[in-house]
């Protein structure tokens, strides 16, 4: 018989392996963490192949300096990531929140587990999505990716990278546990392949250089320590030096333009997945593995002719609300599965402004909800 050639790029991994090897496809050259479950297996990867890949790789005393280390990395060039879950996100709230002021690209994974404190650490919930967008206090820019499976856990991830480079925000990608780890085939993009996109670097003098300039684009451009350009990065409200400012004027325009950011280049940011019939009395919003479900569900409520339209986020945040009040002028009932107690369901009522019903399905036991449950809840919508 003649030999099949394997083709190295075809595999079967888990969501955290998948997105190890995205990093690295994506030009990560610098990860700190900290091991804690779900999400240890990324660490785990990337402990040996980064390194072996010219790049750098550091377990830190504990989540908040991993955070730190991430933050410096990036300050000096190297496209950096960490990865955690539920209370080491916790734990990188305060050096998030200095990233949103000082804009310095980095990518966190979150895989999300039971919680809150130690909670269920092998166990998938969603009970992370509002504090990935309010987590760090004060008004903050931040993009969250929410992948459903392991294949587009690779192209979030490298996503990921691509729009914190591009924008100078950080990016959250959200993985649940049931992603993180599930094993599916898959095929790794070829590194040669993938666009890399680099931050913009400065097209002045470090003598005429402004960190924080207010720029036409509303991105400055980023100069990497090291490298002749020498300026100052705080945490306190700054002016375009990056020095300290208490002048209100100055203070507001800042703070206007870095979250200014998410609305004017909403559409090059938001991404999302439309299914079902056009003209369907039900709509389903579900993210996450959740939506797999979900998306059995609907066929399923299909095949009893009951018409479902469907809708899943791969942006989380910026929040698709323009894309779910559409649903919500289209229909009469959305059904809404999440393993938390309804904290993006709150989201889609405020997003349809009373113009059709949110109907929750809500499960925090630590088990997936299955497509028998919602289309329990279709069903009932319907009647």
């Amino acid at each position: 018989m003649p030999v099949t050639k394997r083709n190295p790029r075809v595999r079967v991994m888990t969501g955290n392996e998948a997105c190890a090897e995205a990093a690295l496809a994506a030009g990560l050259k610098f990860f700190g963490g900290y091991p804690i479950t779900p999400s240890s297996e990324i660490a785990e990867e990337l402990s040996t192949k980064l390194p072996a890949s010219g790049g750098k790789f550091i377990q830190m005393e504990d989540e908040i300096a991993a955070m730190g280390s991430v933050i410096g990395a990036s300050l000096a060039g190297a496209k950096s990531m960490t990865a955690t879950s539920g209370p080491g996100f916790s734990l990188k709230q305060e050096n998030i929140g200095y990233a949103c002021l000082t804009e310095v690209p980095c990518v966190i994974v979150n895989v999300m587990r039971g919680g809150p404190s130690t909670g269920l650490p092998t166990m998938p919930q969603q009970s992370d999505v509002m504090q990935a967008r309010w987590g760090t206090h004060g008004d903050h820019p931040i993009i969250v990716l929410v992948p459903q499976s392991v294949a587009e856990t690779v192209e979030l991830t490298i996503r990921a990278f691509h729009l914190t480079e591009k924008y100078r925000i950080p990016v959250i990608l959200l993985m649940d546990e049931t992603v993180g780890h599930i094993s599916e085939k898959i095929t790794l993009p070829d590194p040669a392949e993938v666009k890399i996109y680099e931050r913009q670097k400065p097209t002045v003098s470090p003598d005429e250089y402004l960190p924080y300039k207010h720029t036409e684009s509303d991105i400055p451009e980023m100069a990497s320590f090291g490298t002749g350009y020498r300026f100052h990065v705080t945490g306190l409200c700054h002016d375009q030096t990056g020095f300290p400012t208490n002048d209100p004027v100055e203070i507001e325009k800042q703070m206007l333009r870095i979250n200014r950011k998410l609305e004017r280049y909403r559409d090059d940011i938001i991404e999302v997945e439309t299914a079902g019939d056009a003209d369907a009395e039900i709509g389903v919003f579900a993210y996450g593995s959740t939506a797999r479900s979900a998306k059995r569900a609907m066929l399923m409520a299909q095949e009893k002719g009951i018409k479902v339209s469907f809708l899943r986020p791969r942006t989380m945040w910026p929040f698709p609300d323009r894309e779910v009040l559409a649903m919500g002028e289209a229909v009469k009932k959305i059904v809404v599965p999440e393993m938390n107690l309804g904290q993006v369901a709150h989201e889609i009522e405020w997003a349809v402004r009373g113009k059709a019903e949110v109907v929750k399905v809500n499960k925090i036991n630590g088990e997936p909800i299955s497509p028998i449950e919602i289309l329990a809840a279709i069903e009932k919508a319907v009647q």
